[in-house]
């Protein structure tokens, strides 16, 4: 199922790339947070990579409290939301900043299969 793991990695880089720039957006123009398709297009996004992401766990047979770094991967995921929805509603730099650095560590954690991907 290489096609599977291509589109959660897809959807994984647009959900950035787009948390990012809604983030900017947020700082600096938030007038532009109104437009419609900029309040549709993420959830689309976020929805194709947790889809993608539980079909793999159903394929692989992989559950999160087996697997360590899975777990580390859902508890930064309910991190990232929270910081995220923080960011996006309050527009504070370091929330911003803080929800991207989470999304980098569980991509470290997807990339190592450690949840101590930064120390290892």
């Amino acid at each position: 199922m290489l096609w599977l793991k291509h589109f959660h990695i897809t959807c994984a880089v647009l959900s950035f790339c787009g948390f990012a720039l809604r983030g900017w957006w947020r700082l600096r123009a938030p007038q532009r947070l109104r437009r419609r398709w900029v309040r549709t297009v993420p959830h689309v996004v976020d929805s194709g990579l947790l889809f993608s992401g539980i079909a793999m766990l159903w394929l692989y047979r992989w559950w999160p409290l087996e697997h360590a770094w899975l777990t580390a991967k859902l508890i930064a995921l309910l991190l990232y939301i929270f910081l995220g929805a923080l960011a996006l509603r309050q527009g504070r730099a370091w929330q911003v900043a803080a929800a991207l650095a989470v999304f980098l560590y569980i991509v470290s954690v997807a990339l190592t299969r450690t949840p101590l991907a930064w120390f290892a």
